[in-house]
Parts: structure tokens; C-alpha cells; sequence
């Protein structure tokens, strides 16, 4: 009793949004089962070493996408109906043929490989005819599975590629026939079968099975109770544990919609118990879930597209990605803090009386014990390599089994967790008895940081590793309980553990069609901007736009993935804009002599996709919220757009101020510095928003905090104002430079050409050299080569696909200029007085609260 459940309408949603709404029964529900669960089956043999040990079963990275997308459009067409009228519950006998006919298409490059290598570009009608079903079926399947908006939108560039020779001049081109448009398409790596799909294909698939897994294994239970345990008895103390666990659910998971449900059920009527409300409940679950997809290592799955598209190691981009994403939960945790202020709640739950002293030692022991665990694992894994070399990776898998079940029978030893959250009687539950209870939950996610961070292996097979990991957990926990318990009964518990594995595995793979088809269909677009030529042709309207000025054309892309973020699912969105306008913004501001990182780019289209899953009138989450609050969801989506804010500023920030993802940090103690004053800045900016500070706060006392917030987020703006901060020396100087900067550090030179359109161009660029060498090696390994005719340098080779390449390096350009930094004073000083302006408001408010409490 008391307990809240998903009712008919948000399983409907979820089904909608991530596992396709049908349910088949008999012979024909046994057979998607299957196909789900081979599909799962196949992609852990893709990314495990097994085929290159065994010399079986390898399969290229085309013959890969291929039968990827073939197994999404078969479960496509039977999981997803037509129409919100079509049977839930059986498959019409046309929807087989389509089911049949989709993976057939998609199969053809898995189906006949070689026919196809040996006539590239000479397409005989079988070929025709099959890339031109293929395509009519893609689209349907993306239609079902994404939404019409993405399937217009990838007409309307397939619209483009035969119809562009009719547009005005500035967006025309030569045309393509229909074969080459097929082609291109659905017989090449350019379109369909792309870098989109080969992601899905390689990363993708492997994440989501993890977070299927971790899911169904019960880890996201445990996050949640275990936030409930620390912060359930803490003023607005519900809507504190849904910022919480929606963090930690965010670590695995890529969907704002199920993030809003698996938790929103419980944290929203709580939410609204402690007096909230139901409009202000529903956007704090959909802030912090939809901010779940900007928290690493998953982030949507777009940090694994970012690998393709930047050309950075993946552990790089989870750095990059890492102190936004929490600076932004930490400011949503604030947020919700002073709205329980302003509201004057009281906590629902009382908390438990202890001590000071015992507060004290218990998070002391706490912190340090997590701390020696985490080092003492570290020592221990360092060691074993050291000294037994090639037998170390049994050793410590002997080791991480027996910390295994160690951990399990710590947990046998506490409470089982309870199911869900009574939400009309809430009781607090202990914190560490909590936190025993699925001690084991870590080991899986610790065996993904460790490859990932430690050992650097490809996230495949970090993935691999860890989702072995955790099907090894699943199978064997409740046995090991039952063990340590002495309940007996090993039979049931051990089929109980097999049946969530397959349940997990089956639901990995149907949380993927979607996915699949969406990355598919972006290759569309991909490959239509490929044909065409419009990249290049973006940079000249783009130019035109924002006259130059590059905020108003960081401001025209944030609107352009604000509105194909509406319609487009967050993966395609990405996909799209970073294709399209990322190197346009890399391009222009070069040409302005602002050297903006690309991952800084890659970022910022990525964290403007995202807002469309709050905002009014598309935003899925949004939906999902209002339907659990009984709200209406225009007002839930605006309120969720006013917390999103602290969010929406930030890639204006580390586009700007690249040292916020950890670019150019030297030390330590910069870090701790950029860390602490981007935080302080970031809860700055949400007490502006939210016009609430210690008290609430006057017009004149919000311009002080935005004052302050810029002067934190931007303390180079006016260090710039001061000193120069850089200085141009001769191109002579480049190999010397080059030679010296330490491994990462940033080579930024100035260069001269002439661009396709015959313009001459002077744009200051920027690469990021690796390991310290002879000048010549480390250009190399960056992807350039250069030669020098006197005193003049030019860049005589850029490597396709280099870090060079990507950051705008040409070919055949001068080198007019080497930039280094000046030796001015750091532009850190400039915290002083912005921490100085938030201190003197916090004081002023302060004996502003107390005179009126003496004049009360």
C-alpha cells in the first residue's frame, strides 16, 4: 500500500520511446526474444577479443554495420506499430513482409561483400533496386521508431541531393542522377552505413546493454536508496535525491525518459508531498534526468560519437565532459535547495539524532575508507602487473572474484533493499546498512573505469569487460545470498539470476532499436552533405548570418539544435549539427583569431541538442513528468527550461574559456582553482535565476550575481582588456616550440591561403601536440608536415583525418606567425574581487534577515 507504480499511459510512453509498444505473444513473441537476445549475443562477440584469438566469426567494420542495421529493422517493423491503432499484441502478416524486406536491405552489404568491392561505383539494377527499398524502409522503420520530423527531415535533404541544382546560388549544386544519389547512399561507407551506424555498431550497442544490465541486475534500486538514505531527511529532501540518483542513474544511462520514469515515480509525488508542488516536481525530475545524458562515461551516446568526430581517445573526452556535467548537477542540487527555501519547507523525513561528533567520524571513516579501498585496489592491480607480468591478469581476476564475494556477503549480512520508495509513508532508511546492501553493484562499474582510465583499452572492449563482469554478478548474487544466509534453495535463486540476464540482454537490445535506425537515418544526412557540398556552402551562409561575430553565430547553432532538437532524438541531433556546423564555428572563429578547441564545439552542439528534451511543446521528458505530476506539461516544460538555464550558459563558457574542460590546465592546484570558481560561479548564476540568495534577492542584487558570475566563468575577458595574451613570433620558431611544449600543450599558429573559393584567408589555428620528441615526429604524429624555403615555412602535407586536419590545418599554407603565451600576471587574480562581490552580497543579506527579524 502506499506505493506508486507506472500506470498504463507512461509504460505506453517509455514503450513508445525506447522498446517499441508491441508485445507480441505465442511462437511470434518467442521469436523477436530470440532475435533481441542473438542480437545482444552477437554484438559482445563483436567487441570481445574472441574472434581475433579464435581466427572465427571476424567480421570488417562494413559486414558489421550491416547486420547490425538488419537485426534494428527486423525488430523495428515488429516491435513498433504503424499507427497508434495497428494490433499491440500481434503482428499483421504485411508487417512481416516489410520486417523481412527491411533486413534484407539492410543485410545486402553483409549478404554480397565481395560481389560489391569488386564494382565500386557501377551499381547493376539488383543493386538499385535494393538500395531504393532499403531506403523507402528506413525510413518508415525511423518514422516508427523516431518520429516523422527526422523522416522529413532526412526527405528533405534526400530532396536536396536531386533537387539542389534548381536553389538560389548560394545553396545550389551540380545535382546527382538517382543511382548516384542510391549509391552514395546505401552502397558506400559516406551515407547509411557511415561513421553514425559503425558508432551504434561499435560503442553504442555495448553501453546500453551495460546500463540494460545494471538495470535489471538492480543497481539502479540501490542508487536510489542510497541517496534516499543520505539526503531523504534534509530540507526538499525528495527533490535533493532525485538530482542525486538521477546523476548517478546518468552514469549509465542514455534515456531522459526512462531516467523521469524509473525514478520520477517515486521523487515526483514525494516531491509534491513536501510541498513543491506538481508543476516545480516534474521539471526537477526533468532537469536532472535529462541532465543525465551530459554525465560520462554514456552522455547519450554521444561521447562515443565524439571520439569518430574529434579524433581524441575516448578517456579524453569523458575529461572534457566531466567538470560541466558536475558542475551542472551541483548547481541543480543548489537550485533546488533554494526553492525549498523560498518555500519555507521543512523536511519530510525526520532525520536521525546523532551527535555532531558522531556526523563527524562517521563521514570521516567514510571518505577515508573509500579512499584507502580505492588506492589499496590501485596499489594491489600496479604491483600484480609488475611482478608477475603475463600472469597478472589472472591473479587479479582471482582477486576482484574473491573482493566479490567478500562484498556479497557483506550484503547478505544487511537488510534486503526494499523494491521502491513508500511514498505515503516515507521512512528513512540507515545509511550504511543502505550503502552494504550493494556494495557489489560497484565492482562492475569500477571494472569499466579501470579499462577505460587505467589500462586505456578501446571502450569496446572496456564495455565488453565490464558488462562480463556484470553478468557474472547477476548470475551468481542471489545463490552467494542465499549461501551466506544458509536459506538453501540455490536451484531457484540461480534461475531467478539467469532469467534477469536474459531479461537484461533482451531489453539492451530493444532499447537499441531506436538508436540504430536514428544513427542509420543521420547517415542520410551525412551522406547528403557529403555529395552536395553543403559544408562548405554553410560557412559562407553562416558567415553571412551572424556578420562575423562569433557569439551571434554561437548563438544561430544553439537555435538551429534547439529546433532540430523538437523533432530529432539527441544522437541524430548531435550527428546532424555537428556535421554541419561544427567545423563552420572552428572555421569562422578562426578566421577571427579565436582559437576555439574543437571538443569545445563538439560539446556545445551536443548540450544545445539535449534542451529539446525539456522544452515546450516536443519535450518527451517533459511529458513523462507532467503525466506522473498531473501537471500540465507547457508549464512543466517552462519551469524545467528556468533550472535548465544553469546548464544553457555553460558552453557559451568553455567555448570561451576552454579551461573548464580541462584544456591548458597545468597543475594540480589550476584545477583545484578552475574547479572550485567555476562551481561558485555556476550556484552564483542559479541564485540570479532563481532570484533567491540567502534572502530574496533585489533587481540591483541579481546584476551583482551575474556580474559575478561572469567575472568567475570569464576572468580572461578582462585580463585581455590589460595585456595581450599572446605574442606572435617568426614561423623560424616552430620547430624549436614545438619541441619544447610538454606533451598535450597547444601549438597555435597563424597561417595564410587561399580557400576553394579563391578568397585569401588568414586564420589562427590550433593542435594539441602528444608524447615530448624531436620537433618533426611530434607534427607528424599531429598529422602535419612542413617545409621550410628560407625563412619562409609552409605546411607541405595535413593528414586526412588527423587532429591537424580536423582543427583546420591546409595544405600548402603559409605559416605566418607562431603564438605564445605572454608572461602576464594570471588571469586567476580576477576570482579575488568576483569572490569578494558574492561575499559582501551574502553579508548585506544577512543583516538584511536580521533587522527583519528585529523589526518582526
Amino acid at each position: 500500500m502506499g506505493r506508486t507504480a507506472p500506470t498504463p499511459d507512461l509504460k505506453e510512453l517509455v514503450a513508445e520511446t525506447d522498446l517499441g509498444a508491441r508485445t507480441l505473444g505465442g511462437a511470434a513473441g518467442r521469436l523477436v526474444f530470440a532475435v533481441a537476445l542473438g542480437w545482444s549475443l552477437f554484438q559482445l562477440w563483436y567487441a570481445s577479443p574472441l574472434p581475433f584469438a579464435l581466427g572465427w566469426g571476424v567480421l570488417n567494420d562494413t559486414e558489421a554495420r550491416s547486420l547490425h542495421l538488419a537485426i534494428a529493422l527486423f525488430l523495428a517493423y515488429l516491435c513498433y506499430p504503424a499507427r497508434r491503432a495497428s494490433p499491440r499484441d500481434r503482428a499483421p502478416w504485411h508487417e512481416w513482409l516489410l520486417a523481412a524486406a527491411a533486413s534484407f536491405a539492410g543485410a545486402y552489404f553483409l549478404l554480397f561483400y565481395a560481389e560489391l568491392a569488386t564494382r565500386p561505383g557501377k551499381p547493376i539494377a539488383a543493386d538499385i533496386a535494393t538500395a531504393s527499398v532499403g531506403l523507402v524502409l528506413l525510413l518508415e522503420a525511423t518514422r516508427r521508431t523516431v518520429g516523422a520530423p527526422m523522416a522529413v527531415l532526412a526527405l528533405v535533404f534526400l530532396a536536396y541531393i536531386m533537387f539542389g541544382r534548381y536553389l538560389p546560388d548560394v545553396l545550389a549544386h551540380k545535382g546527382a542522377s538517382w543511382e548516384r544519389m542510391l549509391s552514395h547512399q546505401w552502397l558506400t561507407t559516406e551515407g547509411v552505413f557511415g561513421v553514425a551506424l559503425g558508432v551504434s555498431t561499435t560503442y553504442i550497442f555495448i553501453y546500453v546493454l551495460f546500463g540494460a544490465l545494471l538495470d535489471r541486475g538492480g543497481a539502479g534500486n540501490y542508487m536510489m536508496q542510497v541517496s534516499f538514505a543520505l539526503l531523504g531527511h534534509l530540507r526538499g529532501g525528495p527533490a535533493k535525491v532525485a538530482v542525486v540518483s538521477s546523476a548517478l542513474n546518468g552514469l549509465i544511462s542514455g534515456s531522459s525518459v526512462s531516467n523521469v520514469v524509473s525514478g520520477g515515480i517515486f521523487t515526483i509525488p514525494l516531491m509534491k508531498r513536501a510541498g513543491y508542488g506538481g508543476v516545480k516536481a516534474g521539471a526537477i525530475e526533468t532537469a536532472s534526468s535529462v541532465t543525465g545524458q551530459i554525465m560520462p562515461p554514456v552522455m547519450g551516446a554521444a561521447a562515443f560519437l565524439m571520439v569518430e568526430y574529434v579524433g581524441i581517445p575516448y578517456s579524453d573526452v569523458i575529461k572534457h565532459a566531466f567538470l560541466p556535467a558536475l558542475i551542472s548537477y551541483i548547481a541543480l542540487f543548489y537550485i533546488v535547495h533554494l526553492e525549498a527555501l523560498k518555500l519555507g519547507l521543512a523536511p519530510m523525513v525526520a532525520a536521525r539524532v546523532r551527535p555532531l561528533r558522531e556526523k563527524l567520524l562517521g563521514w570521516a571513516f567514510g571518505v577515508s575508507g573509500t579512499l584507502a579501498v580505492c588506492g589499496g585496489v590501485y596499489f594491489v592491480a600496479q604491483a600484480t602487473k609488475a611482478v608477475l607480468g603475463a600472469a597478472a591478469p589472472w591473479v587479479l581476476a582471482f582477486l576482484l572474484a574473491a573482493l566479490y564475494v567478500l562484498t556479497v556477503r557483506v550484503a547478505a549480512r544487511s537488510p534486503d533493499l526494499p523494491p521502491d520508495i513508500d511514498v505515503e509513508r516515507p521512512m528513512l532508511p540507515e545509511t550504511w546498512p543502505t550503502v552494504k546492501a550493494g556494495l557489489h553493484f560497484l565492482i562492475p562499474i569500477g571494472v569499466l573505469v579501470w579499462c577505460l582510465m587505467i589500462e586505456e583499452m578501446s571502450p569496446a572492449l572496456s564495455a565488453f569487460w565490464a558488462v562480463a563482469a556484470m553478468i557474472g554478478l547477476m548470475l551468481t548474487q542471489r545463490p552467494l545470498v542465499a549461501f551466506f544466509r544458509g536459506s538453501g534453495n540455490y536451484a531457484a535463486a540461480a534461475r531467478e539470476g539467469a532469467r534477469e540476464v536474459l531479461e537484461g540482454l533482451v531489453a539492451g537490445a530493444r532499447n537499441m532499436i531506436g538508436i540504430a535506425i536514428a544513427t542509420g537515418t543521420a547517415g542520410i544526412i551525412v551522406g547528403a552533405i557529403t555529395l552536395t557540398g553543403l559544408g562548405f556552402r554553410m560557412t559562407d551562409f553562416v558567415e553571412f548570418v551572424s556578420q562575423g561575430n562569433v557569439v551571434a553565430m554561437l548563438l544561430f547553432t544553439a537555435l538551429v539544435c534547439l529546433v532540430l532538437g523538437l523533432g530529432v532524438p539527441t544522437t541524430a541531433n548531435y550527428i546532424l549539427v555537428a556535421t554541419l556546423m561544427a567545423p563552420v564555428i572552428v572555421e569562422l572563429a578562426a578566421q577571427s583569431g579565436l582559437v576555439v578547441p574543437l571538443i569545445a564545439v563538439h560539446l556545445f552542439v551536443f548540450y544545445y541538442g539535449i534542451m529539446g528534451d525539456i522544452t515546450p511543446p516536443v519535450g518527451l521528458a517533459t511529458f513523462a513528468a507532467a503525466a506522473i505530476s498531473g501537471e500540465d506539461a507547457i508549464k512543466t516544460g517552462l519551469q524545467g527550461a528556468v533550472y535548465a538555464l544553469r546548464t544553457v550558459i555553460l558552453p557559451f563558457v568553455f567555448v570561451f574559456n576552454p579551461a573548464l574542460l580541462l584544456i591548458d590546465v597545468e597543475s594540480v592546484w589550476e584545477l583545484l582553482l578552475v574547479a572550485s570558481s567555476a562551481t561558485a560561479a555556476s550556484l552564483a548564476f542559479a541564485a540570479a535565476t532563481i532570484g533567491w540568495f540567502r534572502d530574496r534577492c533585489r533587481a540591483w542584487e541579481i546584476a551583482l550575481l551575474l556580474f559575478a558570475t561572469f567575472a568567475l566563468f570569464r576572468p580572461d575577458f578582462f585580463m585581455d582588456r590589460l595585456y595581450p595574451k599572446y605574442v606572435e613570433l617568426p614561423a623560424r620558431e616552430l620547430s624549436r616550440l614545438a619541441a619544447e611544449l610538454p606533451e598535450g600543450g597547444r601549438l597555435v599558429l597563424v597561417i595564410e591561403g587561399t580557400n576553394v573559393e579563391g578568397e585569401e584567408v588568414r586564420k589562427t589555428v590550433a593542435v594539441a601536440l602528444g608524447k615530448p620528441g624531436e620537433a618533426r615526429a611530434r607534427l607528424a604524429e599531429a598529422g602535419i608536415t612542413v617545409a621550410a624555403l628560407g625563412d619562409e615555412v609552409r605546411i607541405a602535407a595535413v593528414r586526412f583525418g588527423s587532429r591537424a586536419k580536423k582543427a583546420g590545418f591546409e595544405q600548402g599554407w603559409r605559416i605566418a606567425a607562431v603564438k605564445v603565451p605572454t608572461d602576464r600576471p594570471s588571469e586567476h587574480w580576477v576570482y579575488l574581487p568576483a569572490a569578494g562581490l558574492l561575499a559582501l552580497l551574502w553579508f548585506a543579506q544577512g543583516a538584511r534577515m536580521r533587522r527583519a527579524t528585529r523589526a518582526a
